[in-house]
């Protein structure tokens, strides 16, 4: 009985620790650029919108002309309400402006509180601070790092079924070649008289 030992590339065991870690650090590393990457991206036009923005936005007092109505409950826990109360300003120099604006709870008539409004006067949300930014920053990075780990992960699936495929394919070509030596049926057929009856 002939024993063959199977040799070369083809035999490589795909799913080898090996493998495995080096298609995991292969994974990581493509996560880790598409997020630094997208970072760096995020981060330099987050910074020049918050620039335009900025620019635009200017801080004025505000006297309110009623006491505030304020809201039930607290929209997030940890979060201070935000009341609304009527009131009024001046912006640009000297153009006096009215109407709703964000005010502490419990802002009494007659309280001057700080708005911003935009370049036309009109109340505005405030331009977005440096943890702004680096919280946007880094909840999109992570989004793109997520994804492109996950694009990567299917890819190397995809190949790595593809070499089993071929694997499979060597080894049962393989096997036509070795079984009948392997289990005697060769033999058997070749010996003088076999058949003859």
């Amino acid at each position: 009985m002939f024993h063959h030992e199977p040799s070369g590339p083809e035999t490589t065991a795909s799913g080898s620790p090996r493998a495995g870690r080096a298609a995991l650090v292969l994974v990581l590393a493509i996560a880790l650029i598409c997020g630094a990457v997208a970072a760096a991206i995020l981060w330099r036009t987050g910074a020049r919108a918050d620039r335009e923005t900025a620019a635009h936005r200017h801080r004025v007092q505000a006297t309110t002309t009623a006491r505030s109505q304020d809201p039930p409950v607290a929209i997030r826990p940890g979060v201070e309400p935000q009341a609304v109360a009527p009131a009024v300003w001046e912006y640009p120099d000297h153009v006096r402006r009215s109407g709703s604006v964000h005010v502490p709870p419990r802002t009494p008539q007659g309280r001057a509180v700080t708005i911003w409004v935009d370049d036309s006067g009109a109340p505005a949300r405030p331009p977005d601070t440096t943890a702004d930014l680096a919280l946007s920053t880094v909840a999109g990075s992570t989004a793109v790092a997520g994804a492109a780990g996950l694009t990567a992960t299917g890819v190397l699936a995809l190949v790595r079924r593809s070499g089993e495929g071929r694997r499979l394919a060597a080894w049962e070509r393989e096997w036509e070649r070795v079984e009948p030596v392997w289990s005697g049926r060769l033999g058997r057929r070749s010996e003088p008289g076999a058949g003859d009856e």
